[in-house]
């Protein structure tokens, strides 16, 4: 069977030719007919099958008779994430090139005002994540009534994303005329009942089993202490024969920190999350597909459904802790038939979620034959300790040191001075922290000056030794305050001055600090 015999218009048929293809895939095969027929699809298939096909080209044939209006969208399709969306858009540039269709693209980062501007003229596809869609319907400047055909692609990673709420909710925005297309690598029960509650009698189309993975994918595990994965991961990218690689982390903290220390170690490496701005993530994935970047490490947001042809090999810093990731992360390599290697870190804390994992693929990953790399120099380990621990340290600093070098250097107030604060009083002529001089009390002395001796205790309480000590006032006392007191003597303190039937009595006290 190829393209041809599914009676595909011929500016379709040559959009399809000229970007190289010419046999459908099974997903393809089986899906086209009946969108074609106006059927709704469930879709079932692993990962890099060609599900993007199996909607794009019945949905240009579809559209290209009519015309749009101004804020009504005649196809919509929901797709997780923004690079998604983006690669869809793509595609529909690609297929639909001999078309003269509209298209809109709604995902955040992007301004609402030139997206307004694209619906206010009227489009015929409409590409969106959730939030941004649901975003302009609340504005007044998106209405969904003209919606005849609906694609919900990748809906599991959908769910995982709790992206379902609102799913249900646009789909109650739709009129329930319209076709629905709703396609899936894995089909856990809450999927199942998306697709009862919102598509009439659905063409079921299950290529492969459910969270199966490609054949032509060479599958291994290494084990690891959790001390040496970084170690680990730079020897494992140095003994493969690595064209290109994506490298999963399960938390975005520690993609910036791998990328961190990939580039240390001088590989060609750059971060990308859901954290960075959108603009930074689109030019990333461009490096990463034209060559110019050799080492993507992602968080699962790249996970799913990026159409990137040529990656050699997914590493799995982490063992996933949703089973179903695995098969998502792998299947960036090995696709449309090509030949890939997937390696995954594992410390013995990960058992559990490698057995997930291998029930859910339904066999098991052979274990790497690696040795641990040479830690000599203290070169790697050490440096996978500083790399966790630097933002601690700076915050630190010599903050713990400081408090003690000020208990040195003044004895507390209203005590007799300890034989054991003598003895850790330093000795003359030793150079005290330059840290700890600077931050002293106004009182304190030269390092090369020995401290006074502690005076007797006088009655009331009052210490001679510290009556410059301004109670209160931390470690600097403003200089006006220490200054000596001008006022007159205790014997001239009280006098009366007398004027006409006025009483002025003037009274002074002398400084007692």
């Amino acid at each position: 069977m190829t393209f041809d015999d599914f009676g595909l218009n011929a500016n379709l048929l040559k959009a399809v030719h000229e970007a190289g293809y010419s046999v459908p895939t099974p997903i393809q095969a089986q899906a086209i007919p009946k969108a074609l027929a106006d059927r709704d699809i469930l879709g079932i298939a692993q990962t890099g099958t060609g599900k993007t096909a199996s909607f794009t080209l019945p949905m240009i044939e579809r559209l290209s008779q009519g015309r749009p209006k101004a804020r009504m969208p005649r196809s919509l399709i929901l797709e997780p994430t923004r690079e998604l969306a983006a690669q869809i858009a793509e595609n529909f540039e690609k297929y639909g090139k001999y078309h003269k269709l509209s298209m809109a693209l709604l995902i955040g980062g992007v301004s609402f005002g030139d997206q307004d501007k694209k619906l206010d003229r009227g489009v015929d596809v409409l590409i969106a994540t959730p939030g941004r869609l649901l975003d302009h319907v609340e504005r007044g400047k998106l209405m969904l009534t003209g919606v005849q055909t609906l694609v919900i692609d990748e809906a599991d990673r959908m769910l995982d994303m709790g992206f379902i709420p609102d799913i249900e909710r646009i789909c109650k925005l739709i009129p329930f005329t319209r076709q629905t297309m709703l396609f899936s690598a894995t089909m856990p029960p809450e999927i199942e009942n998306l697709a009862n509650t919102f598509m009439q009698a659905p063409a079921r189309i299950e290529v492969a089993r459910a969270a199966t993975t490609a054949e032509s994918i060479t599958q291994r595990v290494v084990m690891c202490g959790a001390r040496e994965k970084r170690a680990r991961l730079i020897d494992l990218i140095a003994r493969e024969d690595i064209k290109n690689a994506i490298i999963f982390c399960n938390r975005k903290r520690d993609v910036d920190v791998v990328a961190r220390a990939l580039k240390k170690s001088g590989l060609n490496a750059s971060p990308i999350h859901g954290d960075l701005d959108q603009s930074v993530r689109t030019q990333t994935l461009d490096y990463f597909r034209d060559g110019t970047l050799r080492i993507l490490v992602a968080s699962d947001v790249a996970a799913r459904g990026l159409d990137i042809p040529e990656v050699s090999h997914v590493i799995n810093y982490d063992v996933p802790t949703h089973p179903e990731d695995y098969v998502h992360r792998i299947g960036r390599t090995g696709r449309a038939g090509r030949d890939g290697a997937a390696f995954t870190l594992a410390t013995s804390e990960d058992r559990k979620y490698l057995d997930a994992v291998e029930k859910l693929i339904g066999k098991t990953i052979d274990k790497a034959d690696t040795a641990a790399p040479a830690q000599s120099g203290g070169t790697d380990a050490p440096a996978t300790e500083t790399t966790v621990t630097d933002a601690d340290n700076e915050t630190q600093g010599t903050e713990p040191d400081a408090p003690m070098a000020r208990d040195q250097q003044t004895p507390p107030r209203g005590r007799r001075q300890s034989g054991r604060s003598r003895a850790n009083r330093p000795p003359q002529g030793e150079t005290h922290n330059s840290e700890t001089t600077d931050t002293a009390a106004p009182d304190a002395r030269p390092a090369d000056t020995a401290p006074p001796k502690p005076r007797s205790r006088r009655r009331g309480g009052d210490n001679r030794g510290q009556r410059d000590k301004i109670v209160g006032m931390g470690d600097h006392v403003p200089a006006f305050i220490l200054r000596p007191s001008r006022l007159p003597t205790p014997a001239a303190s009280q006098t009366t001055a007398k004027g006409s039937g006025d009483k002025n009595i003037v009274e002074a006290e002398s400084d007692a600090a």
